[in-house]
């Protein structure tokens, strides 16, 4: 079997999932068609770069052509002229058995031509593809087109297939539910750090780090030995300092930026709990399933989060983690009390608990082989 993978760029570094199923997918034996390629990817026959410098005759083409596209695909950007035929050429070359597109919006430029090559085809969502951009009447039509050229779809939630039914009336009948994964080994626990917690990701208001230092501020009112983390960078940073600052928590609170995964790791696998306080962003921008909380479970974290996106299909309520309502300060504060408070064996099991959760359902390694399975089937009819 052999993969085609689709993307919007490459080689970017932070797309971890992208770069791991072209690295590892059917054993590497993938190509890759992106709008952009930068000097950062491999140089050879096996990348196509769908955006490149168009010819003359594709330039004069182009008051006709993209209008057409926009009535017929929903999009302008389904290659047409010269770019087409180059394109086909490479995919007859390249002889995949099979399309991945990763993200909605790449599968809408990819699906009519992957219908005109006779190659089967999967859309890949994973979050703002089937949220914030749900909110655009032209990607609601473009999904609308493209969803009966496509021979499946993948999201790394049920939430984000709900809302595509829901909110663009999108549905397809080979469906699946398969999350981007973690490597469940690479976050095996080590000894843990007594009353120490982690926050991961962007500081910004759709993680409301602020909600979560002033939760951690009560908590430390039991757990005076507690100590916090919070990796990332953003406009919230330089107030969040203050707030440290104005709350005499700076032998407690951490706050490096962001910092290489690597690092992150190694705070993740010795802190006891992890608190991520996500909302639905004012563009109605929405996670899929976080990859921080997938890498805490398998680090035996317990982790304090909101019923969020498809956060609620990651953690078990009372067993391995705590869920509050997004916005729900008061709710969130005592969750993140409890989850210092109580005794240390009874943090430990259930972060044991959220381990086996994650070599279950979040190991990528699995998940891979599960999508291998999906896209082979397919592939095969």
């Amino acid at each position: 079997m052999k993969a085609c993978i689709a993307v919007a760029d490459y080689y970017v570094p932070g797309q971890t999932f992208v770069n791991r199923h072209i690295e590892k997918m059917f054993g590497g034996n993938t190509c890759v068609v992106a709008g952009r390629l930068n000097d950062k990817r491999p140089v050879d026959e096996r990348f196509f770069e769908r955006r490149a410098r168009p010819v003359l005759g594709d330039v004069l083409k182009a008051p006709v052509m993209l209008p057409f596209n926009l009535w017929r695909y929903g999009t302008e950007r389904v290659p047409f002229g010269r770019a087409r035929v180059q394109l086909m050429a490479w995919l007859e070359e390249q002889k995949p058995d099979v399309i991945l597109s990763e993200f909605g919006t790449q599968g809408v430029v990819l699906a009519p031509i992957a219908q005109a090559a006779g190659i089967p085809m999967f859309t890949y969502f994973r979050g703002s593809d089937a949220s914030s951009r749900l909110r655009e009447a032209s990607v609601r039509r473009a999904y609308r087109q493209m969803f009966p050229r496509l021979t499946g779809v993948v999201a790394v939630s049920q939430f984000l297939l709900d809302n595509l039914a829901d909110k663009a009336g999108v549905r397809h009948d080979n469906a699946h539910v398969i999350p981007s994964g973690v490597d469940v080994r690479w976050f095996a626990p080590e000894a843990k750090r007594p009353l120490s917690a982690l926050a991961v990701g962007r500081m910004v208001e759709k993680k409301q780090p602020l909600m979560t230092l002033d939760a951690f501020a009560e908590a430390r009112k039991v757990a005076p030995e507690a100590t916090l983390t919070m990796v990332g960078d953003g406009p919230l940073l330089a107030p969040l300092r203050a707030r440290v600052a104005d709350l005499g928590l700076a032998d407690a609170v951490s706050l490096p930026g962001a910092l290489p995964h690597e690092q992150v790791r190694e705070i993740a696998v010795t802190s006891e709990i992890f608190l991520q306080h996500s909302l639905t962003a004012d563009d109605g921008n929405t996670e899929g399933l976080p990859t921080a909380i997938q890498e805490a479970m398998a680090a035996a974290c317990v982790t304090v989060s909101t019923r969020h996106a498809g956060i609620p299909e990651a953690i078990d309520e009372e067993v391995t983690g705590f869920l509050v309502d997004e916005r729900d300060a008061g709710g969130y504060t005592a969750r993140v009390v409890e989850a210092f408070a109580m005794p240390s064996t009874q943090r430990a099991a259930m972060g044991a608990r959220a381990r086996d959760v994650a070599c279950e359902r979040f190991d990528n390694g699995k998940l891979l082989t599960k999508l291998e399975e999906v896209l082979t089937k397919a592939a095969r009819g």
